[in-house]
């Protein structure tokens, strides 16, 4: 299953997510970053040698490679307004590329499953927002859920 058009449109929008990696000892690592989405694979990047010692770079290369993203807003607080987009995926590279921050490297994600709730920008009712949930890759997406 593939993102819909109404989330595809939703990630490139915003350009900016959370990005959260494993530590050694296994405790996630949350960042903000800017990300690229080419309708297959999530991208985040960085130029030089900087980008290469970071721990998000470094948690993968040591073979850390489940990663979660969460593209979200909250466009108003009254009405209450929350919508976004939660993706696990696995992470590999750097890889050689160029992008929204030019020529550099960049890691690649590969979504495998998916959650988007109100997109359409809804304040909340009486219940909680309804989530849609994707599998991208039924083969590695239900030992990430």
């Amino acid at each position: 299953m593939a993102f819909t058009d109404e989330e595809m449109e939703f990630i490139r929008s915003h350009g900016i997510a959370r990005l959260a990696t494993l530590c050694e000892a296994g405790q996630p690592d949350v960042v903000p970053v800017a990300i690229e989405f080419d309708s297959v694979y999530f991208w985040v990047g960085g130029s030089g040698e900087t980008f290469l010692t970071t721990r998000k770079v470094n948690n993968v290369r040591e073979g850390r490679s489940k990663v979660a993203l969460v593209v979200d807003d909250l466009p108003s607080l009254d009405p209450f307004v929350a919508r976004g987009i939660r993706v696990y995926g696995m992470a590999d590279g750097p890889v050689q590329r160029t992008g929204m921050v030019g020529p550099g490297l960049y890691l690649r994600i590969t979504p495998h499953a998916s959650w988007s709730w109100n997109l359409a920008g809804e304040p909340v009712g009486a219940t909680w927002y309804e989530s849609r949930r994707a599998v991208h890759d039924r083969s590695v997406a239900e030992d990430l859920s």
